[in-house]
């Protein structure tokens, strides 16, 4: 038996290169500071898990669930969108429920695009919106996100024929993997490019709960006109610390999210109903977990910038995520420096270049272990006089 050329043709797994590293350093025995993986390490709030435990309980949870998911998430995203952004939300067309935004980001694609259709994407940026590249069997273009353009893309730099052919855009803020935060200028002059070149724009909102310095992420759809163009991907799993339930939704225009709905009609009978419950009362109950969440990952934050300046390692502090993106020690690629700190002194990065062609030259750095062993990873590497 053999693969079809569609599973053939997906990229390698980065993060799983990834964790195979690290976990040959961690079988040896070795004290490896894992700062190169994205997973939130701080448990799910206790009144989420008391909302599935309650919601489990109930009978009617243990029936299929309507294919496109519970009216009573699709309300909590209606209402967590209009009181944290001020944008209204149908919640009977502009949601789409989905397992986690990965999903929805991967099989878009397949629902929106024809076989060598262009879509444009940011480089450096999720290595898993390649998936969906692949899976479409789609062509793709990357724009780059420089430090000084803020890691914005410049659409100056878009060919005639690109605005022409492009039918889908990703963008992602705060930005996964540079920590870059987007303003309501950009969002706006995204809208008027989408509209001038009928391109359909989707804003992975990942980190949208995860602003520093007393600056709220800036959504998508609080521009002038963004519902026309484009939906916004908001998941779970960092706002709340809910990574391992995979849910997340889309909100937008209807267009986009009714083919999310219907490829997902055929793909899966949506999600365990008790999860979707406690997702409505993540949404809906108070936010201070959130506040703390995002004072937890500021202090990290703080922390590990104040012992790189320490060290002489020049780095921009993130606007936003959970991550930081730090240049490499002259003389090293991106891999060669990750490679480098992890057999010399046990401490795990990114490499820039696993998210595209523009991240070489950076690691990436989580803010998911404490600030003690933050420190303490940027104490080891000092030993190796670098900077």
């Amino acid at each position: 038996m053999e693969f079809s050329n569609r599973l053939k043709s997906l990229p390698t797994q980065f993060f799983a290169t990834l964790v195979q590293k690290v976990s040959g350093a961690v079988a040896e025995g070795r004290d490896v500071i894992n700062l190169g993986q994205g997973n939130p390490d701080q448990p799910t709030p206790e009144h989420i898990v008391k909302a599935l435990q309650d919601a489990a309980l109930n009978p009617l949870s243990h029936k299929y669930s309507p294919f496109r998911g519970i009216n009573e998430l699709k309300q909590a995203a209606a209402e967590f969108y209009k009181r944290e952004y001020d944008v209204k939300i149908d919640p009977d067309t502009e949601v789409a429920i989905m397992f986690g935004t990965k999903i929805g980001l991967v099989e878009l694609p397949l629902a929106m695009m024809n076989e060598n259709d262009l879509m444009l994407l940011p480089d450096p940026g999720y290595p898993d919106y390649l998936s969906g590249v692949a899976l479409a069997n789609v062509r793709f273009d990357t724009m780059p996100l420089l430090e000084e353009n803020n890691y914005l893309p410049d659409y100056s730099k878009l060919t005639a024929e690109q605005k022409i052919d492009a039918k889908l855009m990703y963008l992602n803020y705060p930005n996964n993997p540079t920590g870059a935060a987007a303003t309501k200028e950009f969002f706006e002059e995204t809208v008027a490019l989408a509209k001038e070149s009928d391109i359909a724009i989707v804003h992975d909102f990942a980190y949208g709960g995860i602003g520093f310095d007393d600056n709220k992420p800036v959504s998508f759809l609080q521009s002038e006109g963004a519902k026309d163009v484009g939906i916004e991907m908001y998941t779970l799993s960092k706002t709340y610390n809910m990574a391992g339930w995979r849910i997340g939704f889309a909100v937008g225009n209807p267009k986009m999210i009714e083919a999310i709905n219907m490829i997902q009609d055929h793909l899966f009978v949506s999600l365990f109903p008790a999860i979707q419950s406690a997702a409505a009362s993540a949404l809906n109950e108070s936010q201070q977990c959130v506040d703390e969440l995002v004072a937890l990952y500021e202090g990290r934050r703080n922390a590990l910038v104040e012992a790189c300046s320490k060290i002489g390692w020049d780095v921009k502090a993130p606007q936003g995520s959970f991550f930081t993106w730090l240049p490499v020690a002259k003389g090293y690629t991106s891999e060669e420096f990750a490679d480098l700190l992890l057999e010399k002194v046990d401490v795990a990065v990114a490499a820039g270049n696993g998210f595209g062609t523009y991240g070489e030259g950076y690691i990436r750095v989580g803010l998911l272990v404490d600030e003690d062993r933050l420190v303490e990873a940027i104490n080891r590497i000092e030993k190796l006089q670098l900077f």
